[in-house]
């Protein structure tokens, strides 16, 4: 018979990982299926995460997340999962894409989001790179008066660029879409913290050995930036919770109760997918709080007589 876990965790970032870390220690049965393209991955070095004073690389925090994970009873499977299905008796199937299929009591989606169009072909590499930089909430410290460029489309752009003034003067918004048809309030606020607004195509973009160079298309001059920030935004990889019928706010974004859980019984999510604040520690938390209502759920699970 095909052995069902006691919970299936949908994707191997900070998120599941580490809802693999708590569910090991409650001495749960717990299986993650990592399909390897963790956004933190791209991370050349974080320097807000908690405990890390001189920061870590994202790799890094993967391969120890993976080997804490493991070292309390976690299984770390790589693949993808295709499809779930919820039976009758309230078991989820998940069907990997090797045909492969998995069954567990309870599942924690972690899957995350992927980035919009991209203003370089190799968006990841030029992550890594640390030249284009995709969280200006995560990193926007490390770019302290340094000449930034924020790439995008319309008042989410500009946002952007606005949060970025607290770290430099020298910010230029470079614009995909015509600038005339920025709303009124939106350019005011613009001019008033002197931010130069371009425009620009969206494969303009060249990475430099010192830099970032871009095109921009109302001059017909090319502009040198130290920092390139893409600002197209998200989309939240929520199909496996869609075909199960999850209530999802306007962004596909899950909706969940104060312990994590989904509209659908058994169903839990933790990390990006939940809510617009892509952030690493957000993700670990929500993740604790899933695999300790998971725990809390389940039958008790009793230590042997001494």
């Amino acid at each position: 018979m095909t052995e069902t876990w006691d919970c299936l965790v949908v994707g191997g970032g900070p998120a599941g990982l580490t809802a693999a870390v708590y569910l090991g220690r409650f001495r749960r049965r717990v299986l993650v299926v990592d399909g390897g393209d963790s956004r933190t991955g791209w991370i050349p070095r974080s320097h807000n995460l908690a405990g890390f004073p001189e920061g870590i690389a994202g790799p890094e925090l993967l391969d120890r997340l993976r080997e804490q994970a493991t070292h309390y009873g976690g299984i770390v499977r790589p693949g993808r999962v295709d499809r779930i299905d919820r039976g009758d008796a309230g078991i989820f199937t998940a069907t990997l894409g090797t045909g492969d299929t998995l069954r567990a009591t309870t599942v924690v989606l972690a899957t995350g989001v992927v980035e919009n169009p991209p203003p370089h072909a190799d968006l990841a590499e030029a992550v890594r790179s640390g030249r284009v930089r995709t969280c200006p909430i995560c990193d926007g410290y490390e770019g302290i008066d340094q000449r930034i460029a924020v790439m995008g489309a319309g008042a989410h752009a500009a946002a952007e660029a606005l949060f970025l003034r607290t770290y430099t003067a020298r910010l230029t918004l470079l614009l995909v879409d015509d600038p005339a048809a920025l709303p009124g309030e939106t350019r005011h606020q613009l001019d008033a913290a002197a931010i130069a607004v371009r425009q620009v195509r969206a494969g303009s973009l060249t990475l430099e050995d010192d830099g970032v160079t871009a095109l921009c298309a109302d001059d017909g001059q090319v502009h040198r930036f130290d920092i390139v920030y893409s600002a197209f935004g998200t989309a939240s990889q929520s199909g496996l919770a869609r075909r199960l019928g999850a209530r999802m706010d306007d962004d596909r974004r899950l909706l969940v109760d104060p312990h994590m859980a989904t509209s659908v019984p058994g169903l839990y999510a933790a990390g990006d997918l939940v809510r617009g604040l892509n952030q690493i520690s957000i993700a670990a938390g929500e993740a604790a709080i899933a695999a300790t209502a998971i725990h809390s759920h389940l039958p008790r699970v009793d230590a042997s007589p001494g």
